[in-house]
């Protein structure tokens, strides 16, 4: 979620330079971030998996199939849409739409945060900041596919795909089939000048 933003009147171009992972690499990693989860937490008693829209939701769901597959018993999934809560709302020209926030409780909860790609850490605490207005949980951990590094605010993830260092004009992009028809992770770079982005 917070390796592209873009403005509706200038738009990156975005090249591909390689992919990362594909569809079977993220279903792999999927698997053992899910028995990671599960084997630091004593199973799914009290466990909850909070993805952070938009990719965050499916790997949550993902996970949440892979940890039924395991325990035999599926643990609950919920949504955070954390665009109000952004710090630099301020700086969009369009004050975006946001759908009425979607009521689930975290009182008490082993709350597992999940998302796509962490990279500066503002995307994480605005999604620790609207997760409290769902109640006080007992902890709060992170769940990210691809970490690639930059960190502006002292965050850092419990559970990791994988660690990619990037350069600051280097993109990850995260593809999913519930989003994007297809699965992998491209690493990108951005070039001059305005136009549309470029995807293979």
């Amino acid at each position: 979620m917070e390796n592209l933003a873009r403005s509706q009147s200038k738009v990156a171009v975005v090249r591909e330079k390689s992919q990362l992972m594909s569809a079977s690499e993220i279903d792999r990693t999927v698997v053992r971030l899910a028995h990671e989860i599960l084997e630091r937490n004593n199973g799914l008693e009290g466990l909850i998996l909070v993805g952070i829209r938009r990719r965050g939701v499916p790997i949550a769901e993902r996970l949440a199939k892979k940890m039924t597959e395991i325990e035999k018993t599926s643990p609950p999934v919920e949504m955070l849409d954390i665009t109000l809560y952004r710090d630099d709302l301020s700086t969009v020209g369009q004050q975006p739409r946001v759908k009425p926030p979607s009521r689930f409780s975290v009182e008490g909860k082993a709350v597992i945060l999940v998302d796509d790609v962490l990279y500066t850490g503002r995307t994480t605490r605005a999604a620790l900041d609207a997760l409290l207005d769902h109640g006080r949980p007992r902890r709060v951990e992170l769940c990210v596919l691809i970490d690639r590094g930059h960190r502006e605010l002292p965050i850092q993830a419990n559970y990791v795909g994988r660690v990619v260092q990037t350069a600051d004009d280097e993109i990850i992009e995260v593809r999913l089939r519930e989003v994007d028809n297809q699965d992998r992770v491209m690493i990108c770079e951005r070039a001059q000048g305005q136009c549309l982005v470029l995807s293979g």
